[in-house]
C-alpha cells in the first residue's frame, strides 16, 4: 500500500511522471521502461480491504459500520489520487471491487446502495466541474453519439466496431487482417486487442476468448466458495470482480456498448505493469486455493 501510494504521488510531480493518452499515470524508468502503480494499488486495495473486514473476534456477526468505515478508508487515497490523474477507468475497476468486497462481506446493504448512489452523483459532477479532462468528456459523449467526435474517439469507435464486423465467422486468418495491419484502429495493441481477435479470428475466435475468461471465473468462484475463513473470500470476491469489470468494459467499449476509459484487456492487451498485476492477481487466488487445502 505505502509503495503504490508513493508512486501515484510521483507520477503527478511535474518530470517525474509521463502523460500519455490525457492520463499522467506513469513512471518513467531507465531503458524505455514504465511503470503505472495505479496497477499496483489494485492489489494493496483488495488485500487491505480483506484485513479490515475479516478481522473480528466472532467471524459470525456481520462487519459494523465503523469497519466498513475503515475499508473505505483504505481505498480513499489510492482512488483520490488516480482520480486527479485523471484515470477514471481504472477508478471504476476498484469501485467495482470495493463494493463487491462490501457487499460480500455481510455489511448492510444500505452501503452497497449509498456507494453505488456516490459512484453515479460523483462521475455526474466531475464532469460537470471540469474535474476530468477534455479527452475524457469526448470520450463519454462519443459513447452516447459516435457522430460527436468524428475526427478522434468517434473515429475510434467506429474504426472499432467496423474491424471486429468485418471478421466475420472465421475471421481473415491470423496477422492477415487489412484493417489491423491498416493501423485503422489506434491502440490496438493495448485498449483495442479485441479488434485484432475479432477481424482475424472472426466470431468463432472471440468465443473461445470469451469462454477461457468464463472457465477462469467459473475456477475462481469454486475457490472463493472452498475457502475456510472470510479473508480469504473476500480477496477471491475482490480479485473475481476486478478481472470481470475490466474484461466487461475493454471488450464493452470496443462494440460500443461501454464508454471508452482506456483500460486493457487482461492477459491480453500489451503492457507490462498490467500483465505484473495480472499474474499478482491470480497468485493471490493460488494463494487462498493452497491454504484452504
Amino acid at each position: 500500500m505505502v509503495a503504490a501510494v508513493i508512486g501515484l504521488i510521483i507520477v503527478l510531480i511535474p518530470g517525474l511522471g509521463s502523460e500519455i493518452n490525457g492520463a499522467q499515470a506513469w513512471i518513467s524508468l531507465p531503458g524505455g521502461f514504465q511503470l503505472q502503480p495505479a496497477e499496483l494499488a489494485k492489489i494493496a486495495i483488495i488485500v487491505g480491504m480483506a484485513m479490515i473486514l475479516a478481522d473480528r473476534e466472532q467471524s459470525d456477526k456481520d462487519p459494523t459500520d465503523l469497519d466498513v468505515v475503515k475499508a473505505l478508508a483504505i481505498a480513499a487515497v489510492p482512488v483520490l489520487l488516480i482520480v486527479a490523474q485523471p484515470d477514471l477507468g481504472t477508478v471504476l475497476i476498484i469501485s467495482a471491487a470495493v463494493v463487491a468486497m462490501i457487499g460480500a462481506s455481510g455489511a448492510p446493504a444500505r452501503w452497497v446502495i449509498g456507494l453505488l448512489l456516490a459512484a453515479i452523483v460523483g462521475v455526474f459532477a466531475a464532469v460537470q466541474t471540469g474535474a476530468v479532462s477534455s479527452y475524457q468528456v469526448a470520450r463519454l459523449q462519443s459513447f452516447v453519439d459516435p457522430s460527436a467526435d468524428p475526427q478522434a474517439t468517434g473515429y475510434q469507435l467506429r474504426q472499432s466496431r467496423i474491424t471486429i464486423g468485418s471478421g466475420g465467422l472465421l475471421g481473415k486468418g491470423l496477422f492477415e487482417g487489412p484493417q489491423t495491419n491498416g493501423r485503422f484502429v489506434p491502440e490496438q495493441q493495448t485498449d483495442f486487442i479485441f479488434t485484432v481477435a475479432g477481424e482475424e479470428l472472426g466470431f468463432v475466435g472471440c468465443s473461445i476468448i470469451l469462454l477461457l475468461y468464463i472457465l477462469f471465473f467459473i475456477r475462481a468462484f469454486a475457490i472463493c466458495r472452498r475457502s475456510s475463513d472470510l479473508f480469504g473470500r473476500l480477496v477471491c470476491i475482490g480479485v473475481i470482480a476486478w478481472f470481470a469489470f475490466q474484461t466487461f468494459e475493454n471488450i464493452g467499449m470496443t462494440m460500443g456498448l461501454m464508454p471508452m476509459t482506456g483500460v486493457p484487456l487482461p492477459f491480453l492487451s500489451y503492457g507490462g505493469s498490467s500483465m505484473f498485476a495480472n499474474l499478482i492477481g491470480v497468485g493471490l487466488l493460488q494463494n487462498v486455493h493452497a491454504r484452504s487445502r
